[in-house]
């Protein structure tokens, strides 16, 4: 028998739960484990309420299983009811003992019985082959696309994350209502809505993302560090001429790079090939799985197709 009990995550079980996430996986800059994100991630998504498990044993939250619910959206027009799994922790003096796989394995069937038609996520090198013993497909990996810069910028570390005007210049805050209508989809892509506009880039506890526009299109883009230097993301990419913002924020950048992804065959990725953008070499930065929990019409195990952007995988 376990040593240890499942259940759904209670408010009580907050402090708890973000102790263990602390511990278990680390904070960054960018990445705080503080009660406002979690409610962002798990509370306030448009998409529905997280399910949300833990483990518990001796007195107190040693495991934690939380799918993230979301939506996608077929060329068909079909909407598929989604969960991510995000927030995975064990921890350290309980690891070994069965929780990842008894919380996953209970979270799916909670998820399989609320009629959740996928599951899908990007999980670490550490958690893959776990997930796909219990029958997550391979959809295939996940590279990065730069646009290097003529700039010093890079000799500059720092341990904070710096506002938007100091990554880029030009920038606006980003205005929802104003953004060009979201075009027509090309693969599974999450739909754009008002809502999820404003919860994704107005009310995320910590990222700040700002506007860079021309031509009637906008690129939405956030500062990052990455091992102590600032780079600056394209996450997204609105309208129909979308290499005038993307060569704008190359322009406008105050950082040695420029990083973005989206998916083949979509128009972001031929407007960042046109603004100069060029796929980072050797580099896979995420594994893409999934697991249908019942037959679906749409082909959701082959990343062709898919229609993702930076946005839909940056979850922070």
């Amino acid at each position: 028998m376990p040593d240890f009990a499942i259940r759904s995550m209670t408010d009580d079980d907050l402090p708890g739960v973000l102790e263990l996430l602390t511990v278990a996986l680390g904070e960054t800059a960018l990445l705080k484990r503080t009660s406002d994100l979690f409610r962002w991630k798990h509370v306030l998504n448009p998409f529905g309420k997280s399910i949300v498990l833990v483990a518990e044993a001796d007195g107190r939250i040693v495991g934690l299983r939380a799918f993230m619910r979301w939506e996608l959206v077929t060329p068909a027009g079909a909407v598929l009811r989604c969960v991510r799994p995000v927030d995975t922790a064990t921890h350290p003096d309980y690891r070994r003992r069965g929780i990842f796989q008894s919380l996953t394995e209970a979270a799916v069937e909670d998820a399989r019985r609320k009629g959740v038609d996928l599951v899908f996520n990007t999980p670490n090198a550490d958690s893959g082959a776990g997930y796909r013993k219990m029958g997550w497909n391979e959809v295939g990996t996940i590279g990065a696309m730069i646009r290097p810069r003529l700039s010093t910028e890079w000799l500059r570390r720092s341990k904070s994350l710096p506002a938007p005007e100091e990554a880029v210049k030009g920038g606006r805050e980003v205005d929802v209502a104003s953004l060009p209508s979201p075009r027509d989809v090309v693969g599974l892509r999450t739909p754009r809505s008002e809502a999820y506009l404003r919860w994704r880039y107005r009310q995320h506890p910590t990222a700040r993302y700002t506007a860079i526009s021309g031509a009637g299109s906008t690129a939405i883009v956030r500062p990052n560090i990455r091992r102590g230097r600032t780079e600056l993301l394209v996450s997204d990419v609105f309208g129909v001429e979308q290499a005038e913002p993307l060569r704008r924020t190359i322009r406008w950048a105050r950082t040695a790079y420029v990083g973005t992804w989206f998916s083949e065959n979509t128009p972001e990725r031929n407007a960042a090939r046109s603004a100069g953008f060029i796929n980072a070499p050797g580099v896979n930065a995420l594994t893409l799985v999934a697991r249908p929990l019942r037959p679906l019409e749409a082909e959701v195990t082959n990343l062709s197709n898919w229609d993702l952007a930076l946005s839909d995988l940056e979850l922070l």
